[in-house]
């Protein structure tokens, strides 16, 4: 497995959780990271995105203002946080890598996924 997701888990509305994803290094320090999600009968949806350097950060317009990006190169890991989260933030994460982001889910890597419920 070359990109691995954990921290998903059921949490009340309103509530907070942390994601993370670690890859090996040769693929992080390579590429852009993203998280995307899929809602169950949905389609996946981008997230959130962070270029390989760190400096800059995307969010979709349904998220922004409550997760926040971020990565740590020193131990090749990009994380999620989410904060004030919705019912309709219910869904399998995934985190995803490419060398150069984009804001849609044409990634080449993929992890395995993590779900978040969140019960209102």
């Amino acid at each position: 497995v070359q990109l691995q997701a954990s921290g998903g888990g059921l949490v009340q509305a309103g509530g907070s959780l942390k994601l993370s994803c670690t890859a090996s290094g040769r693929i992080f320090s390579r590429n852009g990271m993203a998280w995307v999600r899929q809602a169950p009968g949905k389609a996946r949806e981008f997230v959130a995105a962070i270029t390989r350097s760190g400096t800059s950060t995307y969010y979709a317009d349904s998220v922004k203002g409550r997760f926040t990006i971020s990565r740590d190169n020193a131990k090749n890991t990009v994380y999620l946080q989410m904060n004030s989260l919705k019912p309709e933030d219910t869904a399998v994460y995934y985190c995803a890598a490419r060398s150069a982001i984009t804001l849609g889910v044409e990634y080449d890597l993929w992890g395995q996924g993590t779900l978040v419920t969140v019960s209102s």
